[in-house]
């Protein structure tokens, strides 16, 4: 049997997030693949849990103030992945949400793209990024929006050197479609289930598990408990709106802002809650999945990812529109049905995302499309 060479191609490596997770399982089931980054910044700690292999960085990696200022390059980053040298690789997976599948392969490479989302904010989401980040007014906004318009141009041509797309949810795959007008079969990304169990007790508060940035969304989860004096609210989690957040939250005795907590404590806090409380409009949703796996019911808003996850009115509630008061709404109507949503039926739930599926579920793919692709070697097998 012949071997087959296989190339990874990550966007960055800053922090470890669930593309990372993603990263990690792809290793598990390539293992002597090469490792490609526009950048290389992770911590010794996160680097082992790649089996501290050396990854291919770009020219990026050098530019000056590149470790603190690297998203600044975006302009520059379709150049430099388009420089490395692929050639040597039968199939290319890349791991995108921004320029990643812009790499350059032949006729005789097959390419699989795993798109976390399009480049959310150069597509739909620009005029809200650029409000949020304060540049849609001035000459620096007119920059940033000729700037985004140029990689909407070079996105959509990148697109078509793509043989095959896998999305991380049909939220996703909606958007691929709409952007780049193709298919993509639907791999939820892995989450590690081992890490929580089911809670024999449940205790009697909520809590919401995020990064605390604009688009999650927590200020409404919090606005919604300040109406709810008499059921408790926990935060955790930390990021640029942590002020926000706190301010937003006042005085209110009922609910409490943790900022980021050990691995032990977020097991279980998540376990103990009556219920997970989710406001943001997600690409999937890891978080909701975790507590899911803690046997912990989910209200979230019905779009994004999280349609995908909970099972309205068996392990959750998903609610219409993102206002603190429909966040008030279904939290009352879950308290009337919350006897129905068992602990067990939500961590059953979860187990439909578990690391063994993904790796599964993403091989059987990439071997069918390798199949299809070189139907001249039919007993290659990846």
């Amino acid at each position: 049997m012949e071997s087959i060479r296989v190339a990874i191609v990550h966007e960055w490596l800053e922090n470890w997030a669930g593309s990372e997770l993603v990263i990690e399982q792809l290793i598990k089931c390539y293992p002597d693949a090469k490792i490609f980054a526009v950048v290389d910044f992770l911590s010794p700690k996160d680097r082992a849990r790649l089996g501290g292999r050396k990854i291919q960085t770009s020219f990026i990696q050098k530019l000056p103030f590149a470790r603190r200022l690297f998203r600044h390059y975006l302009g520059l980053m379709p150049l430099a992945v388009e420089q490395w040298d692929l050639s040597g690789f039968d199939i290319v997976i890349s791991s995108h949400h921004a320029v990643a599948k812009g790499v350059i392969t032949g006729p005789d490479q097959l390419h699989v793209s795993y798109v976390h989302s399009p480049m959310r904010y150069a597509w739909d989401f620009q005029n809200t990024y650029l409000r949020q980040s304060g540049l849609n007014r001035g000459l620096r906004g007119f920059y940033i929006r000729w700037l985004f318009h140029r990689l909407r141009n070079w996105d959509v041509r990148a697109a078509a050197g793509v043989d095959a797309f896998i999305a991380n949810s049909n939220y996703i795959a909606r958007r691929i479609r709409k952007t780049w007008r193709r298919e993509a079969a639907v791999i939820p990304p892995p989450v590690n289930l081992e890490r929580f169990s089911v809670a024999q007790v449940k205790k009697d508060y909520y809590v919401v598990v995020s990064r605390l940035v604009p688009y999650k969304r927590i200020d409404l989860v919090v606005e919604a408990f300040r109406n709810m004096p008499d059921k408790t609210l926990i935060v955790i989690g930390g990021g640029t709106d942590l002020e926000l957040v706190r301010e937003k939250a006042g005085d209110a005795p009922n609910i409490s802002i943790k900022g980021h907590v050990s691995d032990a404590e977020l097991q279980s806090t998540l376990g103990g809650a009556k219920a997970f409380v989710y406001a943001g409009e997600e690409d999937f949703g890891i978080s909701l999945v975790e507590a899911q796996a803690a046997g912990t019911p989910v209200i979230a808003y019905g779009r994004g990812g999280a349609c995908d996850i909970v099972q309205s009115g068996v392990t959750g509630l998903l609610f219409d529109t993102q206002s603190a008061e429909s966040i008030v709404a279904a939290v009352q109507e879950f308290e009337e049905h919350e006897q129905d949503m068992t602990p067990e039926l939500c961590h059953q739930n979860a187990l439909r995302f578990s690391e063994e599926l993904f790796r599964s579920r993403f091989t059987s793919f990439v071997e069918q499309q390798w199949r299809d692709f070189m139907p001249s070697r039919p007993n290659d097998r990846v």
